[in-house]
């Protein structure tokens, strides 16, 4: 019994085989992006409702900001366990503050990170080591504009 394949049924050649099931192989690959991404939209929305319901507002001075390991920053080895062994090794935004009598090494998102002054008195809005927002005690606070220099400035420079 002679087998015929597909492509000679209906008369498809075997390039355009090839690229309709690489096409079909996308296309499921982005409908299953969409519903975990629309999944962990979710799980996130739920989190951060919890922490604006147990945030707390502190006033600080702001010593320190960086970007750096989390391993590296200072923060309890409590946090450190908890964080996934894959997240251990990258770098997020730290913030050093004097909240109190304390220096504290703070956690924070980088639309919040922009906005810290440095050097200054600040009112954080905290959850645990996370700071969700930032108001100025003294006026309002103004993005800090870092314009990286080209080639040819760094040079002269030198």
């Amino acid at each position: 019994m002679n087998m015929l394949s597909p492509a000679l049924v209906f008369g498809i050649n075997g390039w355009l085989l090839a690229a309709l099931i690489v096409l079909g192989v996308v296309l499921v690959g982005f409908i299953v992006l969409y519903f975990i991404g629309r999944k962990m939209q979710k799980k996130n929305d739920a989190v951060m409702k919890e922490m604006m319901a147990n945030s707390q507002t502190v006033p600080a001075l702001i010593i320190d900001k960086k970007h750096m390991k989390l391993i590296d920053a200072g923060f309890p080895q409590v946090v450190i366990d908890q964080t996934p062994k894959y997240a251990r090794r990258t770098k997020v935004a730290v913030v050093k503050a004097k909240v109190g009598p304390k220096v504290s090494s703070l956690m924070c998102d980088e639309k919040v990170f922009d906005l810290i002054p440095l050097k200054k008195e600040v009112k954080l809005k905290v959850s645990g080591i996370y700071i969700l927002d930032v108001k100025g005690v003294r006026g309002p606070l103004v993005k800090e504009e870092t314009k990286k220099k080209g080639l040819f400035a760094r040079l002269r420079k030198k």
